[in-house]
């Protein structure tokens, strides 16, 4: 019979088999991007970086505009999430706190959406961009981000607000608040496992866009990474040290997004202590 300290022990061995299963490719490419003037890659793949060469990263940094690129990307990824993250976390509070006609029938319809692919909506989406004259600007890409991720960004927020204590909304209520107030005093702050995880997965969806970029964005100056890795792999197609070194470079932001938000991924008892009796 397995006893509770075996299975944990075997569920743990298989996390981490899955772990180190996933990281060999980007020790792989880390270790690549080291290397200086690689032609070909090394066979068999290497694990661990036996040179420690650092101009791949300082040439790709200084051409093809990837500077730019890197500036551009930070800027477009940083808005969407805010305005994303904002629009979906009222629309989902009004879902979750207010009774109105419809209600139910209109979030059905949100849902209705989400089963939609979002390739089949692209040219009505270039079509209403165009017509509104936000073609090749970075006002109709957010617009783009926060109409099509506000059904499914909702449905996600609303099942966390719903258990929200409501005690915490009488108690500002009964001492003057308003329903922004409780919003922003309460909701929001209470919400930041959701809203950090959510936030994750938003400026991930937008750094990596490559397809939107280049379907709306016509002006090179505006492009993002994902565009300009493909253009300076192009130009470097057998150079595989400078072109892992740039997809490196591309993949440390969110790296670094996913080690500053992390912390709100598992929180309990936020709530508690939250309302004296």
């Amino acid at each position: 019979m397995v006893t509770s300290k075996k299975l944990k022990f075997i569920i743990h061995l298989v996390l981490w088999l899955f772990v180190i299963i996933a990281i060999i490719p980007f020790l792989s490419m880390f270790s690549t991007s080291l290397v200086k003037e690689t032609f070909t890659l090394p066979y068999p793949p290497r694990i661990l970086p036996r040179d420690w060469y650092f101009g791949n990263y300082a040439e790709v940094w200084s051409s093809n505009n990837f500077f730019r690129y890197f500036l551009n990307s930070t800027f477009l990824a940083v808005v969407t999430t805010i305005c994303v993250l904002f629009v979906s976390s009222l629309s989902a509070y009004g879902f979750a706190r207010f009774d109105f006609p419809g209600k139910e029938i209109l979030f059905n319809i949100y849902l209705f959406t989400m089963m939609v692919p979002g390739v089949l909506n692209i040219v009505a989406q270039y079509s209403v961009i165009n017509s509104m004259g936000l073609v090749d600007t970075y006002k109709g890409l957010i617009l783009l981000s926060v109409g099509g991720g506000v059904a499914g960004n909702t449905f996600f927020l609303r099942g966390f607000f719903e258990q929200l204590p409501r005690d915490l909304e009488e108690s500002v209520i009964m001492d003057g608040g308003t329903r922004w107030t409780i919003y922003r005093k309460i909701v929001l702050p209470l919400s930041k496992p959701s809203l950090g995880t959510l936030g994750i997965g938003i400026f991930t969806g937008t750094w990596c866009d490559f397809f939107g970029v280049l379907t709306f964005i016509k002006n090179p100056d505006k492009w993002t990474l994902p565009v300009g890795l493909q253009l300076f792999r192009g130009q470097h197609a057998t150079s595989w040290g400078l072109v892992f070194a740039g997809a490196m470079i591309t993949f440390i932001p969110e790296i670094i997004i996913f080690i500053i938000t992390q912390k709100y991924f598992v929180q309990s008892g936020m709530t508690e202590g939250g309302i004296k009796g």
